[in-house]
């Protein structure tokens, strides 16, 4: 077998290949259950989201100064991860479960009859079930974003990937 054929094995990144990756996702869950719990859980999920967010961000930076001395770079390693991220695994999710959920436990008050409880648990797996189907689409959405505008500033080879 010719060496040049063999693949060296792509280095594993916490925060995106493990199962670490989730925990950008803690806020979509803590909106889904809004209706159930008190406000500071939700907002305890924000913050194990924002946790997320500036760590990755922040490991992004590091390897970006083990491959270059430039502060430039560095910075836009960390400010681009930041921004990404915080776009796509944060605000824009998170409105988005805020509304999805809203809108249904309004929806199913005007239109059925069914006890607050059963209300709330619907809208609660409304939300839950309504985050695999967001994921591809915002992050696509926050790509084309920041490739149209936030990188046409450093150039595109600097990207969050």
């Amino acid at each position: 077998m010719d060496p040049t054929d063999e693949k060296t094995p792509k280095p594993v990144d916490i925060y995106r290949d493990t199962w670490v990756r989730f925990l950008g996702y803690a806020n979509e869950v803590g909106e889904a259950f809004r209706a159930l719990v008190p406000v500071s859980l939700v907002w305890g999920s924000y913050a194990v989201a924002t946790t997320y967010v500036t760590a990755d961000a922040v490991d992004k930076g590091k390897k970006a100064a083990k491959v270059s001395s430039h502060t430039t770079r560095v910075a836009v390693a960390v400010v681009d991860t930041f921004v990404w991220q915080a776009l796509a695994s944060v605000i824009i999710p998170g409105f988005t479960i805020n509304r999805v959920c809203a809108a249904s436990l309004y929806v199913l008050g005007r239109t059925t009859k069914l006890p607050l409880p059963v209300r709330k648990w619907t809208t609660t797996a409304i939300g839950l079930s309504t985050i695999p189907f967001i994921i591809t689409p915002i992050d696509r959405s926050v790509d084309f974003l920041l490739d149209s505008s936030l990188r046409k500033l450093y150039g595109e080879g600097e990207k969050h990937e």
